[in-house]
């Protein structure tokens, strides 16, 4: 791994930090815990860090008066001092239903994959996945780890619009729309379970390190979930890890 990072400000209120590096969970253990380490010991003005696959976004909400000195200390710092005790997420699982309503693109994904769609959805639910960060829309989950067998590019037409919750795959991974939004992903199945709401004390109820699983539901169980949450009955909790 390149310990040393690339460092850039952007502007007057932001610090690139980035590593060449690949896309792996051990890589985005390390970078978890550099991120917590500058958080919670280096940085002393209140910044936000937001990762990515290899690289932190350092900002500067509240003013700019410390941003030269950060920026100085992070090209002097030893990154190698950062431990390389895991990083600690939550484990979810989440509801998905493959219904032929959500499942747009199911089919297509069967024919040229030559799978089955019902081995699709087994393909889909088996794993624990590792969710790396969360962008291009707020709350929307790209998570690593999906079976190879499922590896599919994107459309060569983005979609209009697809509905909330909408869960996609494109390549190596899959991922969730947490609003309605165009779409370049290929759909095979819907989740009902919020996954952002700027009104909340905290909007989006996972964070980067976290490890998601889905779980098959009918149509019939999905409309449950969704009344449920309608009714402010439905909770989200964390699994035991195994």
């Amino acid at each position: 791994m390149q310990i040393k990072p690339t460092i850039n400000r952007l502007g007057e209120q932001a610090i690139l930090v980035q590593w060449d590096f690949n896309i792996t969970t051990e890589n985005l253990n390390w970078l978890l815990k550099v991120k917590e380490k500058l958080q919670l010991k280096l940085l002393k003005s209140k910044v936000q860090i937001i990762n990515t696959y290899n690289s932190l976004l350092i900002n500067y909400n509240n003013g700019i008066e410390n941003i030269y000195t950060d920026f100085e200390t992070l090209e002097s710092y030893d990154f190698k001092v950062i431990d390389s005790e895991e990083f600690k997420g939550e484990l979810y699982k989440l509801p998905v239903c493959y219904d032929v309503e959500f499942g747009l693109d199911l089919e297509e994904l069967a024919q040229r994959n030559s799978l089955t769609t019902a081995e699709i959805i087994d393909l889909h639910t088996l794993p624990i996945y590792t969710l790396y960060f969360m962008g291009f829309l707020p709350g929307f989950l790209y998570l690593g780890g999906m079976d190879e067998r499922l590896k599919i590019s994107r459309k060569n037409e983005p979609r209009k619009s697809v509905l909330k919750g909408a869960v996609g795959i494109a390549e190596n991974q899959t991922g969730i729309y947490p609003t309605s939004s165009p779409a370049g992903w290929q759909i095979i199945g819907n989740c009902p379970v919020e996954l952002f709401n700027a009104e909340n004390e905290h909007p989006c109820p996972f964070k980067a390190g976290d490890q998601i699983q889905f779980y098959s539901v009918s149509k019939q169980e999905y409309d449950t979930i969704k009344q449920q949450i309608e009714d402010e009955i439905f909770e989200l909790k964390p699994e035991s890890h195994a």
